[in-house]
């Protein structure tokens, strides 16, 4: 099984995602970037690079002129300038120049520091994302947002670099923890929530088959959310508009994420945010009580968290005045991302410091 799609950029190339069960179209599909003529660094975390380093670079190495590697350690801590400097050294050690090419192979970490790191070198070089994570592959790997944390400020340093292709490979899913994969649920029921209501239905309809990884219902469910982000990016691909519906939850995600120092992962705080934007949306009018109750039930069906832990309570002040300090500020205010109803999302930059306290009531912070 093999499909495509296509995403465009008024300023730059298109570049297909490509669906696959396997990576063995990885070479084809990437055939257009004339792989003789370059070096290629394959860039991957600890974990990811223990089950797939091998294979990719098997691939990659009778096809491109010569073939390196970089691995960083697991998690969220290593995505620092710190790393992408590491990063630089090898490339620049190894002679990589502007027509060399970046392989993010990884989940959204993987995708977020290559693409940055592919963003600076040299003042932009070539990268493809490979991911193999279910919230990178539905959302992170598409659109070319790029970059690192910075001090615990999340995504603070980046750049906008779309990649030159996206290869996913539906059988990595299989091999995340359950964490990890309702992690990437938190975004797929974004998706739904803020543009298609059909498509929230049909993702509570096959719960079953979605927690069992069943492949066909996995490709179904990938793919829809790639056509959503994929029109989003094509109609704002620097976020200068309705791009920033995608952000619905993260708000008040980030400033758990932060304040909980990422021990949550951030599919999870997502969750949490859409909690506490769900109940302003309540307030406001923009949907019901009942409808309120199903989006937490939803995302409570998927293992994902609808309150903070109980072990790790947090103020209420706490998260709005890490709010302030979100890099979707804009003039002073917040770019709040509501449901007005369920399945359109509306940007609202009225959202009160009095609404963000209850929205931060309604996940439990005190």
């Amino acid at each position: 099984m093999m499909d495509r799609l296509t995403v465009r950029d008024p300023k730059g190339p298109a570049y297909d995602i490509i669906f696959s069960e396997n990576f063995d179209g990885l070479l084809p599909a990437a055939d257009f970037l004339n792989l003789k003529t370059r070096r290629v660094c394959i860039v991957s975390e600890s974990r990811v690079a223990a089950l797939y380093m091998d294979t990719l670079k098997r691939l990659f190495a009778p096809a491109a002129r010569e073939v390196i590697d970089f691995v960083f350690p697991e998690g969220e801590a290593s995505k620092t300038l710190s790393t992408v400097q590491d990063l630089y050294e090898r490339l620049i050690l190894a002679h990589f120049d502007r027509k060399d090419l970046l392989v993010a192979l990884g989940g959204g970490v993987v995708g977020d520091l290559t693409g940055y790191a592919a963003a600076t070198y040299l003042r932009g070089i070539d990268f493809i994302q490979v991911p193999t994570s279910l919230l990178a592959q539905v959302d992170s790997s598409i659109g070319g947002k790029t970059g690192v944390d910075f001090n615990a400020y999340k995504n603070m340093v980046g750049a906008f670099h779309q990649p030159r292709l996206v290869y996913m490979n539906f059988s990595a899913l299989k091999t995340l923890s359950a964490r990890q994969f309702a992690s990437g649920m938190g975004e797929i029921i974004k998706h739904g929530l803020i543009r298609d209501m059909d498509y929230y239905q049909w993702i509570k309809a096959h719960r079953t088959q979605i927690m069992e990884r069943d492949t066909q219902v996995l490709a179904r469910l990938v793919y829809k959310s790639c056509v959503i982000k994929g029109q989003v990016v094509e109609h704002d691909p620097k976020e200068q508009g309705e791009r920033a519906l995608l952000n619905f939850g993260h708000t008040i995600g980030h400033a758990v994420e932060k304040l909980e120092n990422f021990s949550l992962l951030h599919g999870e705080c997502v969750a949490l945010g859409m909690v506490g934007a769900a109940r302003i949306s309540q307030m406001r009018g923009g949907i019901d009580e009942a409808m309120f109750d199903d989006i937490l039930a939803a995302l409570a069906s998927f293992d994902l968290p609808v309150a903070l832990p109980k072990d790790h309570p947090l103020s209420a002040k706490a998260i709005v005045a890490a709010t302030k300090l979100d890099k979707k500020m804009e003039a002073g205010a917040i770019k709040f991302i509501l449901l007005s109803p369920a399945g359109c999302g509306v940007i609202d930059r009225t959202v009160t410091d009095s609404e963000l306290l209850l929205g931060a009531a309604a996940i439990g912070a005190t």
